[in-house]
């Protein structure tokens, strides 16, 4: 018998770390003309089909994607509302979507305790926060408490960093440099910024996820081809960048990942962009 040794090593899974629902229990009518523009032919049939779990997971698998972490979002004034609980019976039993819910501070007053009961009692994995939909600082005192939590549940948290286009949303409250004191005073919290600080602060967002072990970048909405520009040193950093798509604001999932493998990136960064470094975070 032969034995055929080999250097390759097995490909890391694949993981967007940033979808939404279809079909919010509420949404703005200037997001759903957004997301039209993504889907110029057969919007509604489209999103329609999706709603079911099952069809999501399918579309997933043909596009590449192992896993994907589906968002909550109780956005009132800017986007709209999908429910944590939306998101619970989304993810249920399905093996391939990981539940991140929401907790706006403008609602909930016991902001630690209201987390660990998602985490504990209903199954979330993570945490999703949106300052600039929810005007708040991130280094608020009274988000303390729910960082405090999050930390010691162990689970990541991915936060809207940058611009945005929706009506209502205030961009001062996007920026990454308020994750600076977050980051410093909860060091074992993983923390993760969505876009990057897209439009006004990538430079801070690449130099903060430097500065920070637990500080990461994620890709949500940014064009692959302008990663390099946005970001001329990546490759030094492969090891803090995480995909995600921002589906359904986007389609070809499977056709972003393949133009981020053909960046001038190391293929072990590569690996670890695509779901090699969300797979630590989520402990898969």
């Amino acid at each position: 018998m032969t034995l055929e040794f080999t250097d390759r090593k097995p490909r890391k899974p694949r993981i967007d770390f940033h979808v939404h629902m279809g079909l919010y229990t509420y949404s703005h009518p200037w997001v759903t003309e957004w997301i039209k523009q993504a889907h110029p032919e057969g919007y509604e049939d489209y999103i329609n089909r999706y709603n079911d779990p099952g069809a999501f997971e399918d579309l997933l698998s043909s596009e590449g994607v192992d896993y994907a972490c589906v968002l909550a979002e109780l956005s009132y004034i800017t986007t709209g509302i999908c429910t944590n609980e939306q998101v619970r019976d989304f993810c249920r039993g399905r093996s391939k979507l990981i539940p991140f819910c929401d907790i706006n501070p403008c609602i909930f007053t016991n902001l630690g305790d209201e987390l660990r009961h998602k985490v504990e009692d209903e199954g979330f994995r993570g945490l999703k926060l949106y300052p600039t939909y929810q005007h708040y600082y991130l280094n608020d005192q009274r988000m303390y408490p729910l960082y405090q939590a999050a930390q010691d549940l162990g689970i990541p948290v991915l936060i809207h960093t940058g611009s945005s286009v929706f009506k209502g949303s205030r961009m001062k409250y996007g920026d990454p440099l308020h994750l600076d004191d977050v980051a410093g005073d909860f060091p074992n919290l993983n923390l993760v910024m969505a876009h990057s600080g897209r439009g006004f602060w990538y430079d801070k967002a690449f130099f903060l996820s430097k500065l920070h072990s637990n500080l990461y970048m994620e890709l949500a909405g940014l064009p692959p081809g302008k990663l390099l520009t946005y970001f001329p040193e990546l490759a030094r950093n492969t090891d803090k960048v995480i995909f995600g798509s921002d589906w359904p604001g986007m389609r070809g999932i499977k056709s972003n990942m393949e133009a981020i493998s053909k960046l001038a990136l190391p293929a072990e960064g590569v690996e670890n962009i695509l779901g090699g470094n969300a797979a630590k975070l989520l402990r898969l």
